[in-house]
């Protein structure tokens, strides 16, 4: 901004109002970056003298007024905010609208799951996040546009942690809230190069950004991850044989990117349009192709026995447990099932199988009398520091034919990381133990199927379930427990990833939870019969062997990641097409470095 003054008769003398150019034989040297330069131009002239007013160069429209003799010229914007790297919109948004962005984003994305479940919303939620960043004015914006993004995701999402205390809540949050701050860091820091290059990269960044969270910290979180929301719907879920629930969290981002740059300027329209058509081809194929088990038919009861004592401990409290589920399974009538459910946590010390011999005996006597076949889950002391959680399988015999042991146990829930470091923590004194992992994939072979099995976290994750897969299950079971939850979005949740992994490796899920919920879950991803929770029941429902090969996910895993990470790859190490930083930032660090504004 710049101001003249000038007297009847006399030459202009210029100075700048910030003190910031040098005066010179009755001149200015303008040194202001010419973003702030370009914002508006004044000019004050007495009577008698000929105004010198200048129109602003951002092409905006001029408002007078007077005020004895002296002429003001006041900026009206008729362009664009956003031109040439530069927000010049009002000073109010310009400071918050990336903010209120990232809050936008963050709502959209809780919207995308239970209890909205609106999974669609997958493919435009992320798009005020990447905006956003793509406006922010420095590094540190960009991180703050993240931090609130995940921060209002994730908060959203898992209140019903909460129900276990703040100090389960609020750190998860923020943990998994670095994690979308990390990556507005990338999607900033790409947001000069040519568009093509600057959209490829951020599919690729947040399908890194998710493929760690899964993994990191203690062995990983895939709770919002944009693929199981993506791929929830018929048609979507059909296709996810294909490319995997990774593989379509890279195609929501793809689509939301490309709505951010067609925004930006419409000649941006393939980037919208081609991840628009692979979505649609994908639908239609998934539709028409669905993953199916056409295999020998299994009749299952999943026993559902509730908790006396739901998200607390209370007295005799595993006994009472086993003699619930013992009574259901007891108003089974013989003949009308080939293998009875009972989930996690429906045995424990000292009423589990192993240890104990009239539970053993009473389990035996129902495969017996039922001529069915029995998986039942349950937990057993080891030592005063550590305790396994596994599945035990029993053939219509009566005969204990082996045990699956849990792989993925749940951080400060089955086992406390650093627990020297967290020990002052009180909450933590409810997992006085820490669970041993078992080894890897166990089968069960039965006259209908084999049968693979999962516990409760692990079916979270799609990549425990592919390795049942491709170890020759035919028919899964998750044993789940998420009786701490109480009744928020929790179960909904799980069994919404669980369908997701169901229809990567195209398998019939039998989804058997204590409090519930329990379901039966199509090789396509339907979710049959389910029961509510805190019910005390017999649900019984049919699965059926998949005779077919292994599907494409099964067989080769994220294979549309790897190809993107490495076609991102390729986009860094081009050399040039960078466009210049206008932004403040970006001023600031060429005169820092010596160079010229441009």
């Amino acid at each position: 901004m710049s101001t003249s003054v000038s007297h009847p008769g006399s030459q202009s003398l210029a100075t700048p109002p910030n003190g910031r150019g040098k005066r010179t034989g009755g001149k200015a040297t303008q040194t202001d970056p010419p973003w702030l330069a370009a914002s508006m131009s004044t000019s004050v002239s007495h009577p008698g003298s000929q105004s010198l007013a200048t129109r602003p160069p951002n092409g905006r429209g001029e408002r007078t007024g007077g005020y004895r003799g002296i002429r003001f010229s006041q900026a009206r914007r008729t362009e664009p905010p956003w031109e040439g790297g530069e927000w010049s919109g009002p000073a109010n948004f310009r400071l918050m609208g990336p903010y209120l962005a990232a809050v936008l984003s963050g709502a959209l994305l809780w919207a995308c799951f239970p209890p909205l479940d609106l999974g669609w919303l997958a493919f435009v939620a992320p798009a005020p996040m990447l905006w956003a960043c793509r406006r922010s004015e420095s590094v540190r914006a960009a991180i703050a546009v993240g931090a609130i993004t995940g921060l209002v995701f994730f908060g959203a999402m898992l209140l019903w942690i909460s129900v276990l205390g703040v100090v389960a809540w609020i750190p998860l949050t923020i943990v998994l809230a670095a994690y979308t701050a990390a990556y507005a860091m990338l999607v900033w820091a790409f947001r000069l190069l040519p568009a093509g290059r600057w959209w490829i990269l951020t599919i690729a960044g947040f399908g890194l950004m998710e493929f760690v969270r899964a993994r990191f910290p203690f062995s990983g979180f895939p709770w919002g991850s944009l693929g199981f929301a993506a791929a929830g719907s018929p048609g979507f879920l059909g296709s996810v044989q294909w490319i995997g629930d990774s593989g379509w969290g890279l195609l929501a981002v793809a689509v939301a990117a490309g709505v951010v740059l067609v925004v930006e300027d419409a000649e941006h329209w393939r980037l919208l349009v081609d991840p628009l058509v692979v979505v649609l081809l994908l639908v239609l194929g998934g539709g028409l192709f669905a993953p199916s088990a056409d295999g020998n038919v299994m009749r299952v009861a999943i026993v559902q026995g509730n908790s006396p004592c739901p998200a607390i401990h209370c007295v005799d409290e595993n006994r009472l447990i086993f003699e619930s589920h013992l009574a259901l399974t007891r108003s089974i009538e013989p003949g009308t099932v080939d293998l009875v459910v009972w989930p996690e946590n429906s045995l424990g010390t000292p009423f589990e199988p192993v240890e104990n011999r009239d539970v053993n005996v009473a389990i035996m006597t129902e495969a017996r009398r039922l001529d069915a076949a029995f998986l039942v889950s349950g937990t057993r002391t080891v030592d005063e520091a550590t305790f396994r959680n596994a599945n035990f399988f029993y053939a219509p015999t009566g005969s204990l034919l082996g045990e699956y042991e849990k792989r993925h146990p749940v951080p400060f829930g089955e086992f406390v990381p650093l627990r020297s470091v967290f020990g002052f923590v009180p909450q933590l004194d409810r997992v006085p133990r820490d669970m041993v992992r078992g080894d890897g994939p166990v089968m069960f072979s039965t006259d209908q199927a084999i049968v693979g099995s999962l516990i409760s976290f692990e079916g979270a994750f799609t990549r425990y379930l592919r390795q049942q897969a491709a170890a020759g299950a035919q028919v899964i079971v998750l044993a789940t427990n998420e009786s701490s939850f109480g009744s928020g979005a929790a179960s909904d949740q799980l069994i919404d990833m669980v369908r997701v992994g169901a229809a990567a490796i195209g398998q019939d899920v039998v989804h058997s939870a204590i409090t519930g919920k329990s379901a039966f879950i199509g090789a396509d991803g339907a979710v049959g019969e389910t029961t509510g929770l805190f019910e005390a029941r017999v649900l019984y429902g049919e699965v059926r062997q998949r005779i077919g090969g292994p599907t494409l996910y099964t067989s080769y895993g994220d294979w549309l990641l790897i190809l993107v990470v490495a076609a991102a790859a390729i986009a860094v190490v081009l050399p040039g097409g960078r466009r210049p930083d206008r932004t403040p930032a970006g001023a600031a660090m060429r005169s820092l470095l010596g160079g010229q504004p441009s």
